[in-house]
């Protein structure tokens, strides 16, 4: 695989962007089924992008984005097949199900192929460690170094096990196709798990000026709803999509005017109250379960108090450290860790909650949100030099823009008590 699968999400021009992050991996699952070539179509894709950012601002953006962006990448293909065929250096390699019928070029309306890539990328002849990740590169399009950050690993090394398991796709002849009925449950798991990651890598802040990607998160929320069309009785799927419905609820209230609004501060009146209410309705019909899909059904759980509490101080707060107490005991997450001193310390205390924070800045050595949330709990019982030289922390590892101004302007507003 060539570098080229990174280039296209660096275009500088937002109106490609955006249109990137819309259809990326729909046209990318398109290609794969209608060339069988993985290895050529994700960087003719990438060609297709760049050739945008040349030619559209001075030509502007054709009628249908899509189809453009659809057809030059699949003439790049079919190049390179040529061009391949010629030489006779390999015979087209097969990554397709037998039978699977490709979409029809010509259409206006391209199919979303999206879950069946996503199956491909969660196959169990893949690396466990390999199949979220991959399935994020390829149906999102999110970029290596941003699924390294989520991912707790070097980019260098997420760069390596990416390309493994691409060429695995391509020299293994891995289907892409519709999967029969007891694959696809085999698979949900490893689905689900990658949807939310989409998910929260649109809601995670990155280096830069720009705080949230809803449209990103937004595309993970229309998976899980595709996917929970298909399997209505999946206890993850449902879980999935109560848990990202009701978090996609705010979205509108987390900024305001370009800064950050913390959740005790939002505007409820901002928030999506029917889709509240369709998340909740898919979070009561939860039930204890095993495995992955009972940490999505305690996490869906903790969404729901915050959604249903019609002002933050009406928030159950005790039912919310319950949920992550037990989530906790199931996951050893050190972010599950920090969550749940953020619910102590409303509970029982700050001191409760900063008691809890022990030991985590080992573990999230680079994550400023311990640092943070340190600091508010010290400002809180008084201890103001902890509080200072916390926020002190929590800016110097901050990458975003948006969350250090909010957390310098924390920062300074602490006040020195009287002698």
């Amino acid at each position: 695989m060539t570098s080229t699968s990174d280039r296209s999400s660096t275009c500088p021009d937002r109106a490609i962007q955006s249109i990137f992050r819309a259809e990326w991996g729909r046209l990318l699952s398109l290609l794969v089924s209608r060339t069988r070539r993985l290895d050529l179509a994700e960087d003719a894709l990438s060609e297709a992008f760049a050739r945008a950012s040349d030619r559209w601002p001075g030509e502007g953006v054709p009628a249908n984005p899509a189809g453009w962006l659809y057809a030059s990448a699949y003439h790049h293909v079919v190049g390179r097949l040529r061009a391949e065929a010629v030489a006779g250096r390999k015979a087209p390699l097969l990554a397709v199900r037998p039978g699977w019928v490709p979409p029809d070029e010509s259409s206006e309306e391209l199919a979303d192929d999206r879950l069946h890539l996503i199956l491909l990328c969660c196959h169990p002849a893949l690396p466990r460690e390999s199949r979220s990740a991959l399935a994020l590169r390829l149906v999102i399009g999110t970029s290596t170094e941003e699924i390294a950050r989520l991912f707790v690993v070097a980019p260098a090394t997420m760069a390596a096990r990416l390309t493994r398991a691409k060429k695995k796709i391509v020299l293994a002849g891995i289907p892409i196709g519709a999967p029969l009925e007891d694959e696809l449950r085999t698979r949900l798991d490893e689905v689900c798990r990658t949807i939310y990651l989409a998910f929260t890598a649109g809601y995670t802040p990155i280096a830069g000026p720009g705080l949230l990607r809803t449209d990103q998160a937004g595309e993970a929320v229309r998976l899980a709803a595709m996917l929970h069309h298909l399997v209505p009785d999946g206890s993850q799927v449902q879980a999935t999509l109560a848990l990202l419905v009701l978090q996609h609820s705010r979205r509108d209230a987390r900024q305001r005017h370009g800064r950050l609004v913390t959740l005790a501060d939002q505007d409820r009146s901002m928030w999506y109250h029917d889709e509240i209410r369709a998340g909740l309705g898919l979070a009561v019909g939860l039930q204890p379960v095993e495995g992955y899909a009972e940490e999505l059904r305690l996490q869906a759980l903790i969404a729901a108090e915050h959604a249903r509490a019609p002002t933050a101080a009406a928030t159950d707060w005790t039912a919310i450290a319950g949920h992550y107490a037990t989530l906790e005991a199931r996951t050893g997450s050190a972010i599950v860790r920090l969550n749940r001193a953020v619910a102590v310390a409303e509970v029982r205390g700050p001191r409760a909650g900063l008691a809890l924070l022990a030991g985590l800045d080992d573990v999230l050595r680079d994550n400023h949100r311990v640092a943070a949330v340190r600091a508010e709990l010290a400002q809180r019982v008084g201890d103001l030099d902890l509080a200072r030289a916390s926020y002190r922390k929590a800016i110097d590892l901050c990458s975003n823009d948006v969350e250090r101004a909010h957390l310098r302007a924390r920062f300074e507003a602490l006040h020195t008590p009287d002698p």
